[in-house]
């Protein structure tokens, strides 16, 4: 690498690890942040749905749009808003406030994902550099999922929740400084029309489908209003396929939907994100309610994890050098299946800590590897005006895996214990979701493995 594209990815890492520590680092706050400014109970979950909903809804359309007025610009743009929108946060006096100011974090997240995804490819030609490069993006982001449960209880401990949002304000800043004359804007040379039917169908059916499944995991499959979002999600995301397929300029080409790498490399991508995040969720159940650790103690315990996906982004590229896209994918997921399967065997007491820890942590090796396979795939084999569109998928892919996960997970769980809260339940709960993600996990290496076919290496 240059001198210049190092700092291009240092800026551009630094971003990418703070939006993913977005998404975690409320977690173990909620009770307090319900307690402080009056969330009900039953609203306390919109403090993370809100932003989640805005943040894999309209991922596709914000990627769409930076390719058309220009990356950088919208990367700027959305770290301004995620810096204010954070700032706001921390200062809310009441709970209206403080999900407007998720709702601009999940929005300012939609924009500065794909933008700088978009900025990270076109600035390394394809082949190792690049795929360095998404290693290295890819284990940040994995890590900063994971360390955002250290930060948010580190900070909530000693200081306060309210600096789980102030921690994003220097830190846009510093990139929002340096940025500008760093990175070069990236578009193409002919601005084409905004698909605007395709982009209301898209965002519509996404919108829907997280809701469904968020509202699904909350109260159960059976709920009315999660099949009616479900079902209106998948309608909608019908649609938007004919839709696509008779405009003139349309939002996403269904030539690109049809390409096996995009195709394939995003389920992969899917079931990568969906096991790892709700293993998260399965082995925070098990050491707060099993082994009874405490909030900070939990979040401490996933630093191996955190540690194993640093390690797994860091040898991807290598791996996928040595021995190919699909098969690092294959061997990825499928190093993840057998670490998850292990954690089946957990006991009721702290002697088995131990496999936790070194489980999570192989597990969290082979998870980064598939997904560093992943983004290669994904992005691979398509000019730079259709960068932003690829990694708006694949970032997209990544944002829904993430809220998918849990409540398709918790549902397992409440199934198997029938409500019961007691430790030898949830237990009992866990280790059938764990079997249920190892099996997930499994049939994503199958799949790979099958469809996904090698492309030639120079």
């Amino acid at each position: 690498m240059t001198a210049r594209q190092r700092l291009v990815l240092v800026v551009l890492l630094v971003a990418q690890f703070m939006l993913a520590v977005d998404f975690s680092i409320l977690g173990v706050a909620l009770p307090v942040i319900g307690r402080g400014l009056g969330f009900s109970l039953a609203n306390l979950q919109w403090i993370v749905t809100a932003f989640a909903l805005c943040a894999a809804g309209f991922t596709l359309l914000f990627g769409r749009v930076a390719d058309l007025v220009g990356r950088r610009r919208m990367f700027l743009v959305g770290m301004a808003v995620l810096g204010a929108s954070s700032l706001a946060g921390g200062l809310a006096t009441s709970p209206q406030l403080l999900l407007a100011a998720r709702v601009a974090q999940g929005l300012a997240t939609a924009v500065v994902t794909p933008a700088g995804l978009s900025l990270l490819t076109t600035s390394f030609p394809e082949g190792p550099l690049r795929a360095r490069a998404l290693g290295l993006n890819g284990a940040l982001m994995s890590a900063g999922f994971t360390s955002g449960a250290i930060l948010g209880g580190l900070l909530t401990d000693l200081l306060s929740w309210r600096w789980a949002f102030f921690v994003n304000v220097p830190v846009a800043a510093a990139v929002l400084l340096v940025a500008p004359t760093l990175l070069r804007e990236s578009r193409p040379a002919a601005r084409a029309r905004l698909d605007v039917p395709g982009a209301v169908a898209v965002t519509g059916g996404l919108l829907a489908l997280v809701y469904g499944l968020t509202t699904a995991g909350e109260r159960g499959w059976g709920d009315p209003v999660a099949v009616a979002a479900l079902a209106v999600g998948v309608l909608a995301l019908v649609a938007f396929w004919f839709i696509e397929a008779r405009a003139a300029a349309p939002l996403v080409p269904v030539g690109i939907l049809k390409r096996r790498s995009v195709v394939w490399g995003n389920l992969a991508g899917l079931i990568a994100f969906l096991t790892e995040t709700s293993l998260v969720f399965l082995m925070t159940l098990y050491l707060q309610r099993v082994l009874g650790y405490s909030a900070l103690s939990t979040g401490l315990a996933f630093g191996v994890l955190g540690a194993g996906t640093v390690v797994g982004g860091v040898l991807g590229a290598r791996v996928i050098a040595r021995i190919g896209t699909r098969a690092a994918l294959v061997a990825g997921l499928s190093t993840q299946a057998v670490a998850t399967a292990s954690l089946a065997l957990l006991g009721a007491d702290g002697r088995w800590l131990a496999l936790l820890l070194v489980a999570t942590a192989v597990g969290g090796v082979g998870n980064m590897i598939a997904i560093v396979g992943f983004m290669i795939t994904a992005t691979s084999g398509l000019p730079d005006e259709d960068q932003g569109l690829a990694t708006g998928l694949a970032t997209m892919t990544q944002q829904v895996g993430i809220t998918m996960g849990i409540p398709v997970l918790s549902a397992v769980v409440t199934a198997r214990t029938g409500g019961d809260t007691g430790g030898g339940a949830v237990l009992g709960g866990v280790g059938t979701a764990v079997l249920v993600n190892a099996g997930l996990v499994l049939l994503g290496a199958l799949l790979a493995g099958t469809f996904l076919r090698e492309r030639r290496r120079a």
